[in-house]
């Protein structure tokens, strides 16, 4: 695969100084058959701007639950999850909405692409709601398709691509609004090893870029890959880059 020379700017913004994120004391309990349970306990935790951040750790300890409360998915239930200056926990409904369409690109593990579409399409769908013209759109789709390495893919359908080429338009599609971070759970974990390699490059070449980059995985070779490494166990976050 070749990831094309198209001007960053365009694609993906520069990091702005300071932290992407900044998590207080952050808690999240849910009510489950009559009983509290626990899934972040106390978080404290900062990302800085430009970051590839990688989160390990269980099932059930609480990994999906914080990629909520950073997707502005959730709220928490006591604490504060600050995107630069935006106070999850306290926006409006409404301002949720505009964060996720505009500052958060979403990557999940089952590509979640409508297969009826084309991949040109698929991509597109995520700017309808910010507003831009019928050009715009089109460029910037173009853009983001070239800038995974599939600016020759545009009118083929999710069933006429590889596993690792579905991931890739998953990614256009998460990029192509120009977010200021790219949140991906399991984004290898249908591929296998040479896809998940492409991946991966695709995923490195944009947080080079800028793009502050944070992935939920089980795949240690993924994990080894980022510059800093989390492990969530039982609702609490270390540190494990240097372990």
């Amino acid at each position: 695969m070749t990831i094309t020379d198209s001007s960053p700017a365009e694609l993906t913004p520069h990091a702005p100084p300071g932290p992407a994120y900044r998590l207080t004391g952050v808690t999240r309990t849910y009510q489950q058959k009559g009983r509290v349970v626990k899934a972040l306990t106390g978080v404290d935790l900062e990302i800085a701007a430009g970051d590839f951040v990688t989160i390990q750790g269980p099932t059930g300890g609480g990994k999906s639950t914080l990629l909520q409360l950073l997707g502005a998915l959730d709220r928490p239930s006591s604490g504060s999850v600050l995107l630069g200056e935006m106070d999850v926990a306290r926006a409006s409904n409404a301002q949720l909405g505009r964060l996720r369409a505009e500052e958060i690109g979403f990557v999940f593990q089952g590509f979640n692409l409508i297969p009826t579409l084309t991949a040109h399409e698929n991509v597109d769908m995520a700017l309808e709601p910010l507003g831009l013209s019928k050009t715009e759109r089109k460029e910037r789709v173009t853009e983001a398709l070239a800038h995974v390495g599939l600016a020759d893919r545009g009118d083929h359908r999710p069933g006429e691509l590889s596993g690792g080429q579905q991931q890739r338009v998953a990614i256009a599609r998460a990029i192509v609004k120009r977010p200021r971070v790219l949140l991906a759970d399991e984004p290898t974990g249908n591929l296998d090893e040479s896809m998940r390699d492409e991946i991966l490059l695709v995923l490195e070449s944009l947080n080079a870029e800028g793009l502050t980059l944070i992935v939920v995985t089980h795949d240690s070779a993924v994990a080894r890959r980022a510059r800093r490494r989390l492990r969530l166990e039982k609702g609490s976050v270390r540190d494990i880059t240097r372990g």
